[in-house]
């Protein structure tokens, strides 16, 4: 039996999950956010976001609190809990988490992407002893340092960026001779002095003693070359992929697993919606994430009135 019956749950409480609950409770409808961590999502692993309308720059975490407190100031509640799975039952839906159990007329799915993982030897086993998949989180570990970065899109470079402020010398290995992120963010890349490029550049495996990361070994994939690395750490940014497992059986994902929805954030099943990151699209960014929560919030409000009492 569900704990509690809501006009709307929404599942993941980043950026985009808080502007739907912002939405629909400021129309009055009982709401429920959902996250198996922190509220904030990515945001809190983000050192400076430069690209927010109304902010210069502002820490991700502090954006994070700031989009919180806006988004509950109409009743919309909170709570912990992993998402396993929804159930469809028409008119109503049914939230199972690994806590408890919901009753709901509409669900926002907002579960946002997880990190890729290189799937090279000794990256479990390194994880946490210098394997990192966020510089904000563990950059500050390395002062005055060797740090490698892998990738070469925007999460690669401008973590890469904020690792040259804290460390002593930052590696770019990337796998093509060009990097894929934005240009503002290779200008500063290049211009600094602390970040050296290696391209056409693989690892094989990641290195270290009893206690951490001591290197990599790595291919050059036009003469494969394979050649070791010293580094204290490797930061990885290779790519994300869909939190979206739980709502497999729904048939509202793409082969890849991200969530298909048209302009209104409706997926094929009515009245579950999704948005930001987990859903099928080209920008995944802060703003293109609250874009999305406005939309789908909005557009949730529409389905709950077609319903009628």
């Amino acid at each position: 039996m569900a704990e509690k019956t809501y006009d709307s749950i929404v599942i993941g409480a980043g950026p985009g999950g808080m502007t739907a609950a912002l939405y629909l409770s400021r129309s009055n409808s009982s709401v429920l956010m959902i996250d198996r961590g922190v509220y904030g999502g990515q945001m809190n692993n983000t050192a400076e976001i430069e690209n927010y309308p109304g902010f210069d720059s502002i820490l991700g975490p502090d954006l994070a609190e700031k989009m919180y407190q806006s988004s509950t100031q109409f009743g919309a509640e909170y709570a912990f809990g992993t998402v396993t799975k929804i159930e469809d039952h028409g008119a109503t839906k049914t939230v199972v988490t690994d806590m408890d159990t919901y009753e709901t007329k509409s669900v926002i799915i907002a579960t946002g992407a997880q990190y890729k993982k290189l799937g090279v030897a000794g990256e479990e086993e390194f994880g946490g002893r210098g394997v990192s998949y966020c510089a904000v989180c563990d950059g500050a570990f390395f002062r005055n340092k060797h740090v490698i970065v892998v990738g070469g899109g925007d999460s690669a470079v401008e973590e890469g960026t904020y690792l040259a402020g804290l460390a002593e010398k930052v590696t770019v290995l990337h796998r093509r001779d060009k990097l894929r992120a934005q240009q503002i963010l290779q200008d500063r890349a290049f211009a600094n002095e602390k970040i050296n490029f290696k391209w056409f550049t693989e690892v094989q495996e990641i290195l270290g003693d009893d206690k951490k990361v001591t290197g990599v070994r790595v291919v050059d994939n036009q003469t494969q070359e394979v050649s070791e690395i010293a580094a204290d750490g490797v930061f990885i940014y290779v790519g994300i992929n869909p939190i979206s497992e739980p709502f497999l059986d729904l048939g509202i994902t793409n082969e890849q697993g991200w969530i298909e929805t048209n302009e209104s954030m409706a997926t094929k099943v009515p009245g579950i919606y999704a948005l930001g990151d987990v859903r099928e699209k080209e920008l995944r960014q802060v703003t293109t994430a609250v874009g999305d929560g406005a939309i789908a919030g909005q557009s949730a409000y529409g389905y709950l009135q077609s319903l009628g009492d």
